[in-house]
């Protein structure tokens, strides 16, 4: 006998997966943004009350020497992030400042260089219909028990980021709805990557971190929550790689069942 296909009209809080940008611009040789910034950031403040920040990057021109556009960047950073918390804005977990000085592809216009910018999610109601839990992921995750991995099928993230590509946002709303249709699953994200012995940038980690902070984010409690990553320590192929089949196996997020 066939399923009969039950829609739930699901209404949930979620973060949109691309990141954005907003940039604010200095004049020479000073740590506050100029007039004409003020104002558009004034503006941008306005727009975005819920925004969550997560990096925020300070640049200087190569007039005046290394170090001393280093600590002048790190210090319009700094302003910006005063403002930020003046206005109340929401920094994410592990937000980043970081001053680059003139250490950075310069533009011609050296106007263009001596800025600041903010990275930042927007969050959105979204409006989904969700089918019924007889997905092969939710049988899967029916059939494990503790100890066993799973891995987050056509979870992709942008290069050398920890951000998703839109593709996969049905994905991670997939596992948001198994975890909060099972509320005594317990899961470890893991992050894997393929290629290269070392992660320099701790990619896997925080392609681990990305997942478990959108379950967080979208109410799933943090006590059924880990995540870690494994750099390439556990490549499904051993390193390196054959072909892309085997890079595309290695490069990977998984999750292992804790407590179902």
């Amino acid at each position: 006998m066939k399923n009969i296909c039950i829609f739930l009209l699901l209404t949930f809080f979620t973060l949109t997966q691309a990141q954005q940008k907003h940039t604010i611009y200095f004049d020479l040789d000073i740590d506050e943004p100029n007039s004409s910034s003020v104002s558009s950031f004034d503006a941008w403040l306005k727009q975005n009350k819920d925004a969550i920040v997560f990096k925020v990057y300070g640049y200087a021109d190569k007039i005046g020497s290394v170090q001393y556009n280093r600590d002048l960047s790190l210090r319009r950073a700094s302003d910006i992030v005063n403002r930020l918390k003046q206005n109340n804005i929401d920094f994410a977990e592990g937000f980043e400042i970081k001053g680059f000085g003139e250490q950075f592809e310069q533009d011609s216009e050296q106007a263009k260089n001596r800025k600041v910018e903010v990275y930042y999610e927007l969050p959105e109601t979204v409006e989904e219909v969700i089918e019924p839990l007889d997905t092969e992921l939710a049988k899967k995750v029916d059939r494990s028990k503790v100890g066993d991995k799973l891995k987050l099928p056509n979870l992709y993230f942008y290069n050398n980021s920890d951000i998703v590509v839109p593709k996969s946002k049905p994905l991670l709303r997939e596992l948001l709805v198994i975890m909060q249709k099972r509320p005594k699953l317990k899961i470890e994200i893991q992050g894997h990557i393929c290629c290269q012995p070392t992660d320099e940038g701790r990619i896997s980690y925080y392609r681990a971190k990305a997942v478990y902070e959108y379950l967080l984010y979208n109410g799933i409690d943090g006590s059924r929550l880990k995540f870690r990553g494994f750099s390439s320590n556990n490549p499904v192929y051993p390193l390196p790689e054959k072909n892309e089949d085997e890079r595309n196996a290695n490069r990977r997020v998984e999750i292992e069942i804790i407590e179902n």
